[in-house]
């Protein structure tokens, strides 16, 4: 289960190389950060309260063996700064395969308020006693905020999507999101926090699909919804996401998790040689230059693919870049799980 430390190089070589580069900090510059650093630690309110159980039967008079689905990660998998259930990032999701696949979803959320990447492997080894048929994690701001060294949380990550794999599990990572889109992080630091996040999305898309599963890159997909119309988009902190910001960043994953589910069986999810299935600037890249992409464009799927036969070319593993688009809102009959129906 340990990533070698020659992959772990080339991943974090490859993330510092796609995240782009940042001008070197001198004494006054590295002060002026670390100020905005604690102004913003004191202006983001702590947690007091734990984000609502979402946990059940979700699409329940659909019929057939429920889908198990497992959400792991951090606050934003487990939607904290949401006034419901139903408005969780983890009901989303849940209702949202409930809806595409017309079969019922029995979802349990593991993902913990505050977590960094080395937290997933005990919520891995909790979800497994599931049985799930699909894993779904969002993972990587708070290693960015706490400055985790990316192979350190990369090798966390890994280790857990490698244990759900070889348990037979689908496994869909919405990599880090663009932390310079919240607002009480202010300039420079707001610059740096969207380098590390690049950086950290980039590892993390790389990492992960050697490991055999799919990631989406949120980015700041979210960005200009929420400087827009940020009393809808925020929670009250203006620092998570509030019911709406959870749907929204729930349909960039899963239309993702929905072709994990359902596509044929091989690496890409359909041929290499299949582009008129693929839209402008989607197709097949090597890995590298795929999850580089992907950490610029939000909503963009990368997933393991082959060409001619060869998972890999001069540049690396091939991989597939789309980028799929959910246009269905989840229908409020299967948003409501069905507690009564819970396994036990």
């Amino acid at each position: 289960m340990k990533l070698q430390s020659e992959q772990v190089k080339r991943i974090a070589t490859a993330a510092a190389v796609g995240g782009g580069g940042v001008a070197g900090a001198g004494v006054l510059f590295y002060g002026l950060v670390l100020g905005q650093a604690l102004l913003a630690r004191k202006t983001i309110p702590q947690v007091v309260s734990p984000p609502p159980r979402a946990d059940g039967l979700y699409g329940a008079d659909f019929g057939g063996e429920p889908v198990r689905l497992v959400v792991l990660g951090d606050s934003s998998a487990a939607g904290y700064g949401a006034e419901s259930p139903s408005e969780t990032f983890a009901a989303a999701v849940a209702a949202g395969l409930a809806e595409q696949l017309q079969r019922p979803v029995r979802m349990r959320c593991l993902a913990v308020v505050g977590a960094e990447s080395k937290g997933l492997p005990p919520q891995t080894e909790v979800a497994l006693r599931q049985r799930p048929d699909i894993a779904v994690i969002c993972i990587g701001g708070n290693d960015v905020t706490h400055r985790v060294r990316i192979p350190t949380a990369i090798h966390h990550l890994v280790r857990s999507v490698r244990m759900l794999r070889d348990a037979g599990v689908e496994v869909v990572v919405g990599t880090c999101p663009d932390l310079g889109t919240i607002r009480p992080i202010q300039p420079p630091l707001r610059w740096l926090a969207r380098h590390w996040s690049r950086q950290m999305a980039t590892a993390q898309t790389i990492a992960v699909v050697e490991a055999g599963g799919r990631t989406v890159s949120l980015g700041d997909l979210l960005g200009e919804l929420f400087y827009a119309e940020p009393d809808r988009m925020f929670s009250l902190d203006r620092f998570h996401p509030s019911g709406a910001g959870y749907l929204a960043a729930a349909q960039a994953v899963l239309p993702t998790a929905v072709a994990a589910l359902t596509e044929p069986d091989h690496p890409a999810g359909l041929p290499a040689t299949a582009e008129d299935a693929l839209t402008a600037g989607e197709g097949v890249r090597s890995l590298p230059q795929a999850a580089a992409e992907a950490a610029h464009s939000p909503g963009t799927e990368v997933s393991a693919a082959q060409v001619a036969g060869h998972d890999r070319g001069p540049g690396g593993r091939w991989a597939q870049l789309r980028r799929r688009v959910w246009l269905r809102l989840p229908q409020q009959s299967a948003r409501t799980p069905d507690r009564t129906a819970e396994a036990a």
